[in-house]
């Protein structure tokens, strides 16, 4: 079995599957804002405060950064180890995927962090 260190779990099968669920929670998401639109066509400042002000709502968005964290980290993963090889880089292949990954991560954590201060007004 070939393995990475810098991959997001064990194997690629939990990856697929951890990308199909993470879809799955972000597609819900997506319904729900919209469905919110639906519902008040002419939504103002104070119902959208009201939507966010539930519990319910932010630990859905919570769950909805998270997921959307870890798509995009398999996606970029994938992305970095399928298209940054040797043939387009040379030996310089494995550093500039590693640089690549790690701008990545940084980027992924600085948007987690910056959305639960959102969410939670931290």
């Amino acid at each position: 079995m070939v393995g990475s260190d810098t991959n997001f779990s064990r194997s690629g099968s939990w990856d697929w599957i951890m990308q199909r669920i993470s879809a799955v929670v972000l597609a819900a998401y997506t319904f729900c804002i919209l469905g919110s639109f639906i519902i008040y066509p002419d939504m103002d400042y104070q119902q959208w405060y009201a939507l966010f002000e539930s519990r319910t709502m932010r630990v859905f968005s919570l769950i909805s950064l998270g997921a959307l964290c870890a798509h995009g980290w398999i996606g970029m993963w994938t992305v970095s180890t399928d298209y940054m090889t040797s043939l387009q880089f040379g030996k310089v292949a494995t550093p500039v995927r590693w640089l690549f990954q790690a701008g990545c991560i940084l980027l992924i954590c600085v948007y987690l962090i910056w959305g639960i201060q959102i969410l939670w007004g931290l």
